[in-house]
């Protein structure tokens, strides 16, 4: 749980970081370059996939509540939102019209309807880390950002 723990902590900072602390992300582009900064940037994404994949895969089961049997119908929706949300990210389509962050409004659909389904502690912990951070994320995208003008429909 430890590993998963600081994969958690990792993705939070990582990802954190350009939001809420842009200057510092401009100044750290300066001295090492985009390219260098991107590659970097996914080296630590990366560590902190395999930190979280690794503590959840050697995390003791501890169960906390079952979930009931539909659960598993909602988890089914919400895994249909979440790969369309995530999916419309870059696409020329009406979501973006509707939806500022479908990336993150996707994360946070898919992290739901996995909290919905296990109900041991260690997916609650992974589950309910990335759907928080998700959260923060996206409020921190939207104060970073301004008042939103909704594209035209079709527009990015």
């Amino acid at each position: 749980m430890t590993l998963m723990i600081f994969g958690l902590g990792l993705w939070w900072v990582s990802h954190l970081f350009p939001i809420y602390l842009p200057g510092r992300r401009a100044e750290a582009v300066a001295r090492v370059g985009e390219k260098p900064y991107k590659m970097l940037f996914a080296l630590i994404s990366l560590a902190a996939i395999v930190l979280m994949v690794a503590g959840f895969r050697r995390a003791d089961f501890i169960d906390v509540w079952t979930p009931p049997a539909w659960t598993v119908h909602l988890n089914n929706l919400l895994m249909l939102l979440a790969i369309f949300l995530i999916g419309a990210k870059d696409a020329k389509s009406s979501v973006r019209h509707h939806i500022r962050h479908p990336m993150l409004a996707g994360v946070k659909a898919w992290a739901l309807a996995h909290l919905l389904v296990n109900g041991d502690l260690a997916a609650m912990v992974l589950f309910g880390g990335l759907l928080g951070w998700a959260v923060v994320a996206m409020i921190g995208s939207n104060r970073r950002d301004g008042i939103w003008v909704r594209p035209a429909k079709g527009d990015r």
